[in-house]
C-alpha cells in the first residue's frame, strides 16, 4: 500500500499468495532466504538462538511490515530464525527479484530501509523491555504488538508460545496472564487471548509499547498502524 502505483504495478504481477499456518518455519538461522514474505492476517516472529536451542523474539512482522530483511544486509543468509507465530495469510516475492527492485527503484529502496530502520529501533527497545520491566508488563506490550499486527482484539497464542517468545518459563507466563485475567484486562480460554479493556492494557504495558508505536508511525507514515 505504500509503494508509488507505478512499482506496485510491477509487483503485483511478482506477488505469490501463500498460506502461513502457525508454527512455520520460514528460514533457518544460516540458511539463504529464497523470499520475502509479507503477512497479511499472519504475523512472523523473528527469533535469535543460543547454542543450546534457547530462543527469544527480537522483532514481529505484520500487515505492517516484510520478513525477510536478511536480503538486504547479510547477503540472504539468515542470522536467526524466522516463524509463523499467528496463523493466516499472506505473500511472498522471490529474493533475487526483490533484490533487483531494491536497485532498480529509488521509492522501493528508500521505503525498505526505513522499515529496516523500524524494525532496528524495535529490536533495541524490545532487549530494554526483557531486560528491566516485568513480565507482566512485558506480556501486556506483547499482546498490543501482536493485536495491532492482526487488526482485532483476540489471538491465539499458547502459554509455550509466549514463553518462548519472552524468553522465560511457563510459569511467569502463567502468573503474568492470571494477573492481567483478574483485573479484567483479558480473557484467556485454551489459547484463545481476547482482550477485555484495551486502555488498561497499555496501562499496564511499560512505556515500550508506547515508543515504538510513535516510532514506527514517525518513519512509516503510509502504514501506521490502527488501533
Amino acid at each position: 500500500a505504500a509503494l508509488p502505483e507505478t512499482d506496485f504495478a510491477r509487483w503485483n504481477a511478482h506477488l505469490e499468495p501463500c498460506d502461513m499456518p502457525l508454527g512455520k518455519i520460514l528460514f533457518e538461522a544460516g540458511c539463504q532466504c529464497t523470499h520475502a514474505y509479507f503477512p497479511t492476517t499472519s504475523i512472523i516472529s523473528m527469533l535469535y538462538l543460543t547454542a543450546k536451542g534457547e530462543a527469544v523474539e527480537t522483532a514481529v512482522a505484520g500487515c505492517d511490515g516484510i520478513g525477510g530483511l536478511p536480503l538486504l544486509t547479510t547477503g540472504s543468509l539468515a542470522p536467526g530464525r524466522a516463524i509463523v507465530r499467528s496463523g493466516g495469510h499472506g505473500f511472498r516475492l522471490n529474493a533475487s527479484w526483490l533484490m533487483q527492485e531494491f536497485d532498480r527503484s529509488r521509492a522501493v529502496q528508500q521505503l525498505l530501509l526505513r522499515y529496516m530502520q523500524a524494525v532496528l529501533t524495535q529490536t533495541s527497545q524490545i532487549a530494554v523491555c526483557n531486560r528491566l520491566h516485568s513480565l507482566e508488563q512485558q506480556l501486556s506490550r506483547w499482546l498490543l504488538m501482536s493485536l495491532d499486527r492482526v487488526s482485532a482484539d483476540e489471538i491465539l497464542a499458547t502459554q509455550e508460545l509466549i514463553a518462548s517468545s519472552l524468553g522465560v518459563r511457563r510459569e511467569g507466563v502463567t502468573a503474568a496472564a492470571g494477573h492481567l485475567q483478574d483485573a479484567g484486562l483479558i480473557s484467556y480460554r485454551r489459547g484463545h487471548i481476547s482482550v477485555l479493556n484495551r486502555e488498561g492494557l497499555e496501562r499496564s504495558a511499560c512505556e515500550c509499547y508506547a515508543v515504538l508505536k510513535q516510532d514506527y508511525e514517525a518513519l512509516m507514515p503510509e502504514t501506521a498502524l490502527a488501533t
